[in-house]
């Protein structure tokens, strides 16, 4: 082996060759590498009010990231749903419940936007007074927007929903109910109908029946009284507050028994609430 072959020299001119710089990104980068340092200097710098303030804007962003996404208080704000719900509790709604494909079910206490089932034409709200409501309402100091309502699920989509029995009952595709959380003193209702709920929608009631404005009330309008599922704000899961009466809310066995849509359901005799 000749080991005499001479290696090529390396250019040693000092000039750097014309192209585009290879350097790190690092290095492409300075002043936003150093951002949270420098923020961090100026926190520290500022004084007792600034570390509160930001403090507590941080705070802010990440009740306002949880209560969108995850869970949000809501207050109750009328007797519709007693005693399940009286007016005032702070109840938390589970927005995840209904994620990978899962569906409201019959006994489910939802909050929902009412908005094209319950109300047709939305109050104006400026823009000030919305935010103010979304940030209190984030932490449950004020109650949710005119449009918001909380209620059980009493119908699903292809469900036929029919009141009354000779005991006042109300059933759900030929299967009698027998509501235990009903307010004392509540029949299931005191105007007889015949509703079938379209595929994607709720058939949604309270438990206060003498007191409470639901689907019932919005059956010969658009819509039918029938809530779109993708209305649903979440789950209704605990009640918060006030301590005494802090507890989980259990989906009831009151449907357990009810069968499931027959195909021809929506065929059945009676006024129907489809839209």
């Amino acid at each position: 082996m000749d080991t005499d072959v001479q290696l090529p020299e390396r250019d040693r001119s000092p000039d750097p060759v014309p192209g585009e710089e290879r350097g790190s990104r690092s290095s492409r980068f300075p002043r936003l590498l150093g951002f949270p340092h420098r923020a961090w200097r100026w926190i520290r710098g500022g004084g007792p009010l600034r570390r509160a303030g930001t403090l507590l804007a941080a705070w802010l962003v990440c009740v306002l990231l949880v209560s969108s996404y995850v869970v949000q208080p809501f207050v109750i704000p009328s007797g519709s749903m007693e005693n399940t719900l009286r007016i005032g509790d702070r109840v938390l709604v589970n927005k995840l419940a209904y994620g990978s494909g899962e569906q409201p079910r019959r006994g489910d206490v939802i909050v929902f936007d009412g908005t094209g089932s319950f109300v047709q034409d939305p109050p104006a709200e400026n823009a000030g007074t919305a935010l103010v409501r979304k940030l209190a309402s984030s932490v449950g100091l004020m109650e949710p927007g005119p449009t918001h309502y909380v209620k059980r699920v009493v119908g699903v989509g292809g469900d036929r929903v029919v009141c009354c029995d000779r005991r006042g009952r109300l059933a759900v595709n030929g299967r009698t109910v027998t509501e235990d959380y009903l307010f004392p003193g509540d029949a299931a209702s005191r105007v007889p109908f015949v509703a079938v709920v379209p595929e994607g929608r709720l058939w949604v009631m309270g438990d206060h029946r003498g007191a409470s404005s639901d689907s019932r009330d919005h059956l010969g309008e658009p819509g039918g009284g029938m809530v779109p599922v993708d209305r649903v704000v979440g789950r209704v899961d605990w009640i918060a507050w006030p301590v005494g009466r802090w507890t989980s809310l259990k989906r009831p066995d009151a449907f357990a028994d009810v069968p499931e849509p027959r195909p021809d359901a929506a065929h059945g005799g009676g006024p129907s609430g489809a839209p």
